[in-house]
This record gives structure tokens, C-alpha cells and sequence, in this order.
């Protein structure tokens, strides 16, 4: 796919530490991506790779003692490209930008709405902190909202609690708080962990054909690669902290490059059961906090050779647009040259 426009987000050679007693955990290590405007990304991998920590970065939501510490992150507003890194979490800029025009769904719901407010009024609010509405009109808006992502009995659901509403209802109400804004980019961090398979599948429709009907980014963060392929344009895979493959979803659902997706994409979940999960791959992902010398993959990968215990492998452009970290992408390159 060829892009004549600016990406929306592009990060680039991003790095995310925490100082804990063990050590310097190195989550976010040189992760680079760009997201351009409409686009669907997924980004998937093992817990604990990295893909949630790198959004809360975008999304200048670090909690200490992790910090950025280096890399950018530039989002494009029109014209002008902001480096979300150089924001402090709590400037004024950083907090219209959050919510407004960057959002995201969390993972769970239910611990993202006050159980204290209704839920109409927490989307009510956040509406009026970013917009000058007045309350019944950024009320009204609420309902539409509910109705835009399928909640019926809307005038009524908008005064219920969090607690009040079923998983399926918790979920369409998330998406309405994300859009409420009317947001560029939306980032979706492991949405359909809690929902049952019937309800999971009706949620991946909705959110498609909202980020069409509202010309959405999209950034899908999940560990389920058949999710992925019915959502995603693109595919970044990460482990360890590092992107190691990403390209067109076809281009890699079709020939992966690297030892790792192989091994995730030989292990996609049956659809009988949503429950599943990946089957494991040999041995445990290294300990960020001392990472081996080389390929970080290199001690559980089938295919690994003497270079790959002892040099890191960088990234290598392959054709149609994809990459790959992996010494055996670089034959490849070399083999096509």
C-alpha cells in the first residue's frame, strides 16, 4: 500500500525504561511505526512484549517509575507535527490532545467508569471539558452516541451505572466515551478479552464500521491474530519490547518472516472457542530487565543459528513495504538483490 499523505502517528525508535529494584526493565525498546490517517493497526504479541506500554507512552500516561527516555512520538494536528514526547503529561496541550483527539478504549471497561456517576454523566463531562456545549446539549449528544453504537433504550441507559450494564452494554459504551470527542485516532487495547464470542464478534463489527462511517485511525492492540485479520490493514508484531515483523496483514498471514510470527500464526485460536489461548511457544519470553546478547528471540526460535545468539539483529526493509528483525530476513534481502 503506497501513501501519497503524511502518517497521522509516527513513532520512532521509541524507548520506555523502568528503574525497579532489580534493575533497569527495559519495556519499549526502538519500537518504530507509523499509523497513517483511516488506517487499521493492529499490534500483537505475548504479554508483557511491550504493546500496551508503548500506547500509554502515545498517550503520555506513563506511571512512574517508567519513563521515556528516548525516541519521538509525532502526532500530525493539520499542518503541525507535535512531538508528544516533549509534552509533559499534564500540559494543557498533552490534555486536549488525550481524549479529544487521541482515545482510547481500555481494556476493561468496567474499571474505566466511576461506579459512583451514571454513565451518561461521566460522557457528559468529558464532553463539556473538551468542547463549549452547554449540559443538555452535550447531553443530547450522549444519547445520540449511545444509539450511533447500537444501545438500545437510550434516553434510559444514559442515567444507569456501569454496574447496572451487561459486558456487551459496558463495551458500547466505552466506544461512545471514545468518540464522544469526535477523536482522529482511536486506540483499542485488548477490547474483547471479557466478552463472549457471540458478543465479541457483534463489537469488531461495530467498531469497523465506525472507524469507516467516522474515518478513524485505529490502533487494535491484541494477542489474537484471527481478531487481526478481520480488522487489521496493517500488522506490527512486537516481543520483547522490539517490533520484530510488520507489513500488510496479507503480505504476512501469508509468508510471516519472522521465526516468531510463524510460530504465533501456527498457534491462531479455533473460532469454537474465544476462550483459547495462543498455544505456547517453547520456553518464556527473556527478562527485560537482562536481555540476552543477540536476537532476543533467539533462545526459544526453531531456526536460530551461532550469529543469532551473538549479534542483534536490526531491522531490514523488505519488499512491499514490510520489515523484519531476524538474520534470516537479511539472506533474504540479500538473496532478491
Amino acid at each position: 500500500m503506497t501513501h501519497n499523505v503524511e502518517p497521522l502517528l509516527r513513532v520512532r525508535d521509541l524507548h520506555v525504561s523502568f528503574r525497579l529494584d532489580e534493575g533497569m526493565v527495559r519495556a519499549v525498546d526502538g519500537v518504530s511505526f507509523d499509523v497513517f490517517p483511516r488506517q487499521v493497526v493492529g499490534i500483537v504479541g505475548e504479554s508483557g512484549c511491550g504493546k500496551s506500554v508503548t500506547m500509554r507512552a502515545v498517550l503520555q500516561l506513563i506511571d512512574p517509575p517508567g519513563r521515556i527516555t528516548a525516541g519521538e512520538i509525532i502526532y500530525r494536528q493539520n499542518d503541525r507535527a507535535i512531538d508528544l514526547t516533549r509534552l509533559s503529561p499534564r500540559s494543557r496541550l498533552m490534555r486536549d490532545l488525550r481524549g479529544a483527539q487521541i482515545a482510547l478504549i481500555p481494556q476493561e471497561p468496567m474499571a474505566a467508569f466511576s461506579p459512583v456517576h451514571t454513565v451518561g454523566a461521566q460522557i457528559v463531562e468529558a464532553i463539556m471539558l473538551h468542547e463549549r456545549v452547554s449540559r443538555a446539549e452535550a447531553r443530547s449528544r450522549t444519547v445520540e452516541l449511545f444509539r450511533d453504537v447500537g444501545i438500545s433504550m437510550a434516553e434510559q441507559r444514559v442515567d444507569a451505572y456501569s454496574w447496572q450494564l451487561s459486558g456487551g452494554l459496558r463495551q458500547r459504551a466505552m466506544i461512545a466515551m471514545a468518540l464522544s470527542c469526535k477523536p482522529r485516532l482511536l486506540i483499542a487495547d485488548e477490547p474483547t478479552t471479557s466478552l463472549d464470542l457471540t458478543i465479541q464478534a457483534q463489537y469488531l463489527n461495530l467498531l469497523r464500521e465506525l472507524q469507516k462511517e467516522h474515518g478513524l485511525a485505529l490502533i487494535f492492540i491484541t494477542h489474537n491474530l484471527g481478531i487481526v485479520a478481520k480488522m487489521c490493514d496493517k500488522l506490527v508484531v512486537m516481543y520483547a519490547g522490539r517490533v520484530v515483523e510488520s507489513g500488510p496483514v496479507s503480505q504476512i498471514f501469508n509468508s510471516p518472516a519472522h521465526p516468531y510470527t510463524q510460530a504465533l500464526l501456527s498457534s491462531i485460536p479455533r473460532m469454537s472457542d474465544s476462550r483459547q489461548r495462543l498455544t505456547a511457544i517453547d520456553g518464556q519470553p527473556p527478562d527485560l530487565s537482562s536481555l540476552p546478547k543477540g536476537c532476543s528471540f533467539a533462545a526459544r526460535c526453531p531456526a536460530a543459528f551461532e550469529r543469532c545468539h551473538n549479534e542483534t539483529p536490526p531491522e531490514f526493509n523488505l519488499e512491499g513495504g514490510r520489515t523484519a528483525r531476524c538474520w534470516l530476513a537479511s539472506v533474504a534481502v540479500r538473496g532478491a538483490a
